[in-house]
């Protein structure tokens, strides 16, 4: 070949080649623009496919019990879903807006009375010498205890009225999300055909029973980790509110998160069972405390009961995923992130394991 030639040949593959990465990049670009524009809403659309994934099994059974008729059980299981997360929060916000609003009313009259602290708090770890101190002095002196708090009042102010703002923008996020699953729920046997040829593209011949596997994880962590904590947190609130502690709702939700993260709720439930004895009479704190101490101690009883058996996945890789989650995506973030990382472990020990098994065997 002539050097003519080879210059022709080296200016066409030029030519082909800057046509090429164009092409790559103009795609490229097409992709991250339209992410762009869907991002708002990939929390909300993550979590819809999870709660349609968590409730199929009733869905099918409820479809039956209706005579096939799809769209209505789904219409049901969407409104039943809807009211599950719209009661306890209408509830909870306006007992703990009811609470705020009797304690502003008593400040600013001077007839809050504060109970004097039990010698014990003092022994506590770490926080009790503190908060016993603090509490001392807001029992004799109510005025000398906001001053001398007012700069941390100062500080923690605007975050409250922020996490204020993320609990109402979680409940939204869960509406829509609970709109997005009942209308997967119609269209599941064509979304888990297309999940199936997603998992068949992605990983060829070793794709098959990926999606099973995949749904499993998904209703082992929803009904085993988030199902008993939402329980845990809402039997929280009614305690709670029950006995007479303001704030039942924001209690109630601390509840949750450390449910999820596997902790045990008794760390917040222990110390507003003492603080009752304060201001209770002895009887109804006793009941408190037993209470309190049952439902802390509910998931071991629960999680058999929704699961039979337990979550497939170590407890790290739930609280790495919630925390993990919730840093990400905010509160709604907490749920997403424990589903998702114990499904990406799912999927990496099946690949890890199964996958070069089979190629051994092929």
């Amino acid at each position: 070949m002539s050097n003519g030639d080879t210059r022709i040949t080296d200016d066409a593959y030029a030519k082909r080649a800057i046509m090429t990465a164009l092409r790559i990049g103009f795609l490229a670009m097409l992709l991250l623009w339209s992410y762009r524009i869907i991002q708002p809403f990939v929390s909300p659309v993550v979590w819809g496919i999870i709660i349609s994934v968590a409730v199929y099994p009733i869905h099918l059974k409820l479809t039956a019990m209706l005579k096939n008729k799809e769209k209505l059980s789904a219409t049901l299981l969407t409104l039943v879903a809807l009211a599950i997360v719209l009661v306890p929060a209408i509830l909870f916000t306006e007992t703990t807006v009811e609470s705020l609003r009797d304690l502003s009313a008593q400040i600013e009259d001077g007839t809050l009375q504060v109970p004097q602290p039990s010698e014990g708090v003092a022994d506590w770890p770490v926080v009790g010498k503190p908060i016993y101190e603090i509490w001392d002095l807001a029992s004799k002196n109510l005025e000398a205890a906001i001053e001398k708090l007012s700069p941390v009042l100062k500080d923690i102010g605007p975050r409250l009225l922020a996490a204020a703002a993320g609990v109402g923008g979680m409940v939204l996020q869960f509406i829509i999300s609970i709109i997005i699953a009942g209308v997967l729920l119609v269209t599941a046997k064509a979304s888990e055909k297309s999940i199936q040829g997603i998992f068949d593209t992605l990983l060829g011949k070793h794709g098959e029973g990926f999606t099973d596997m995949a749904s499993a994880t998904i209703r082992s962590v929803v009904q085993g980790v988030l199902g008993v904590a939402i329980i845990q947190a809402i039997l929280s609130g009614i305690g709670i509110l029950m006995i007479g502690i303001p704030g039942s709702g924001l209690w109630a939700l601390i509840v949750l998160f450390l449910a999820i993260m596997q902790l045990p709720p008794i760390i917040v439930l222990g110390p507003l069972s003492i603080y009752a004895f304060s201001f209770a009479d002895t009887t109804p704190a006793v009941i408190f405390l037993i209470y309190c101490i049952i439902v802390s101690a509910s998931d071991a009883f629960l999680k058999p009961l929704f699961l039979g058996r337990g979550v497939d996945v170590p407890m790290l890789v739930i609280l790495l995923g919630a925390i993990g989650g919730m840093i990400l995506s905010g509160i709604i973030g907490l749920f997403i992130g424990a589903v998702i990382l114990a499904l990406s472990y799912k999927v990496f020990r099946a690949l890890l394991y199964d996958v070069p098994q089979a190629e051994k065997e092929a």
